[in-house]
């Protein structure tokens, strides 16, 4: 993870002095989580370039988080990525700068607009790249954006969230750090620190004169804050409570829906269960953390539940879930299997029903067809229940048209495109298949969420 701030033209010399920092001298500084080196590459009076270098500790970025109790904590993006931490970690080094309060000799600089480059990343961004150069050049910014070097035998490099962005224009270099400051994390949305009134404070800080008058506001607010109520707050409309902070999107703000779509998908697919023929066995791939599991175990003729999850902290989870509904009457509880798709599992064969409840999104397009025949060719379910995403749905989120719905997301569908996907299983396997929606529908996009129903011919 880097920074680099170049200087050119008359003046630029005055670069180190707003950072208060020695050009012939490297600044390093270790605390207990990072690393932080600066190094004047070139200092003159027409052009100086200054390189901010961090090396995060990987075991303080894993330590004492209780969020995790499995070996996917090690497995992530977090000690390369320019993110909230970056800025985190190189804010006392160059505090003298974002507060505008060098010497006094040097104070008339602080309004002084340099030309301007700035290089930094790589950044891991969901955002699609023709948002990420409309938040820059909203702010009189012309920006590259690069993918690295790295070749790949199939098309993925292009949609890769990794990029390296490079700005240049002409800029106060207090009020380009700024904009770094509040566009980095929400570049990155993902916040390693707790969301509170203080967040508030620094962003009306960072933005001001600036922030206000950016035509993707409502986008920055909403990646930056996460939470109606802040930011409402933020707007001056401080809401009465502050005990829930649910995500929205900029649609909701104004008027946040009173059932979760999450629950929405359980209650439809509990529907469908429940007016099955066949619903002794059910095996739920993909479960989480039981939610629909334990949902399901109160439909009336399931006597065996199957939760299959690859990961072991929503394991544990889940296990607790599961555990609450022992001494229930007229519950299944369910059984938590470790497993994956791409692991057949001959126990798993010839059950009643298998649910992907948001699932199919997270595997990479070109991984479903051999999940699809190993569903349909060796489990062989009676049913197969899918839901997925509804891409066409977005626009009522007021989403970018290229933007998902999460940040793991591979693909998002469209009415049409799952609906030709699915029937190409049902000319290929001797299933058919119906759609139905779930959620509040649009009469001009449908349902937010679609779901297909597969069923086995001979049990029909």
């Amino acid at each position: 993870m880097h920074l680099i701030i170049k200087a050119t033209g008359a003046g630029a010399g005055m670069l180190s002095h707003l950072l208060a920092k020695n050009p012939h001298n490297l600044y390093d500084r270790s605390d207990k989580e990072a690393r932080v080196r600066i190094v004047f590459t070139t200092a003159s009076d027409e052009e100086t370039e200054a390189v901010i270098y961090v090396t995060p500790d990987p075991i303080a970025l894993v330590k004492g988080n209780a969020s995790h109790n499995d070996i996917t904590q090690y497995i992530n993006d977090r000690e390369f990525v320019t993110s909230s931490r970056f800025c985190s970690y190189i804010r006392p080094a160059l505090g003298t700068a974002l507060n505008g309060k060098p010497k006094e000799a040097i104070l008339p600089w602080v309004d002084h607009k340099f030309q301007l480059e700035l290089s930094f990343g790589p950044v891991a961004s969901n955002l699609p790249d023709h948002t990420i150069e409309e938040l820059f050049h909203a702010l009189g910014y012309k920006l590259e954006l690069e993918r690295g070097d790295a070749v790949y035998s199939f098309d993925l490099k292009s949609r890769s969230f990794a990029r390296y962005i490079k700005l240049r224009g002409e800029q106060t270099l207090q009020t380009a750090l700024r904009q770094l400051f509040i566009l980095i994390p929400a570049l990155d949305d993902d916040k390693h620190y707790f969301i509170s009134d203080d967040e508030i404070e620094k962003i009306k800080r960072y933005g001001e004169g600036w922030l206000d008058r950016h035509p993707l506001r409502a986008l920055i607010l909403k990646r930056s804050l996460r939470f109606a109520n802040l930011i409402k707050q933020f707007d001056g409309d401080e809401p009465d409570s502050f005990s829930e902070k649910v995500p929205v999107t900029p649609a909701e703000i104004s008027a946040e829906p009173k059932v979760r779509l999450n629950d929405l998908r359980y209650a439809a697919i509990a529907k469908v269960v429940e007016g099955m023929d066949f619903k002794s066995s059910i095996v739920d791939f993909g479960s989480g953390e039981g939610k629909l599991s334990a949902r399901l175990g109160s439909v009336p003729g399931v006597k065996q539940i199957w939760a299959v999850e690859p990961s072991a902290n929503s394991q544990l989870r889940a296990m607790d879930r599961f555990s609450k509904l022992e001494d229930r009457a007229g519950v299944t509880v369910p059984t938590p299997v470790t497993g994956s798709l791409f692991y057949f599992d001959e126990s798993l064969r010839n059950k009643d029903i298998m649910i992907l409840c948001e699932v199919i999104e997270h595997i990479d397009e070109f991984r479903l067809t051999r999940v699809m025949e190993t569903i349909l060719a060796e489990y062989c379910p009676k049913v197969l229940i899918l839901t997925t995403p509804n891409k066409e749905y977005n626009e009522v989120y007021e989403m970018d048209s290229e933007e998902m719905r999460h940040g793991d997301h591979r693909f998002e569908w469209g009415r049409a495109e799952f609906s030709a996907w699915c029937n190409l299983w049902t000319s290929s396997f001797d299933y058919s298949v119906n759609f139905k929606g779930i959620g509040e529908a649009s009469d001009t996009f449908g349902y937010p969420t679609q779901m297909a129903i597969f069923s086995r011919k001979e049990t029909l």
